[in-house]
């Protein structure tokens, strides 16, 4: 059962690590080229698209899974794989869930809710430049830190528990 457990929680944080990082090198330099109104309904559409059954399957299930793991190295003993996993643990459900729950969810409401058809040209520019530039500093926190634990995550695999 361990090893299932394993298996599904690098998985499920490799799936999160590649869209942030997907997201990184590929929609984020393509939305950058755009004119400020196409940038925001784009964004306003990919918010309403990613609320979907698989995303909150990896999304939700990489908590579960992760601290389960944990979990149940630490019952086991506290030795240098679990530790890995902790620090895995701790740097995704601060780095990445975190960041995200409290970071990109508000600026997306906060988009979510502007009726783009109504604001002028400035007022356009003035929010995407303070969404774009927030979004994407975190988006890249949770770009690293879901990497580095998925690093950490696969280098506990090498580690024989005793």
């Amino acid at each position: 059962m361990h090893n299932f457990i394993q298996i599904l929680s690098i998985l499920s944080i490799a799936l999160m690590s590649g869209l942030f990082y997907g997201w990184s090198i590929s929609v984020i330099p393509g939305l950058a080229k755009i004119n400020d109104l196409a940038y925001l309904q784009a964004f306003q559409s990919m918010n309403k698209a990613i609320i979907n059954p698989f995303f909150f399957l990896a999304f939700i299930g990489s908590i579960i899974l992760l601290s389960g793991l944990t979990i149940y190295t630490a019952s086991t003993g506290m030795n240098q794989k679990f530790y890995l996993l902790l620090t895995a643990c701790l740097l995704y459900v601060f780095g990445t869930i975190a960041v995200t729950f409290f970071g990109n969810v508000p600026l997306n409401n906060q988009l979510e809710i502007l009726q783009l058809n109504e604001l002028s040209s400035s007022e356009l520019e003035n929010f995407r430049n303070i969404f774009e530039s927030k979004w994407n500093f975190l988006n890249t926190i949770r770009t690293i830190s879901s990497l580095i634990a998925l690093i950490l995550l696969l280098l506990s695999c090498f580690i024989k528990s005793q």
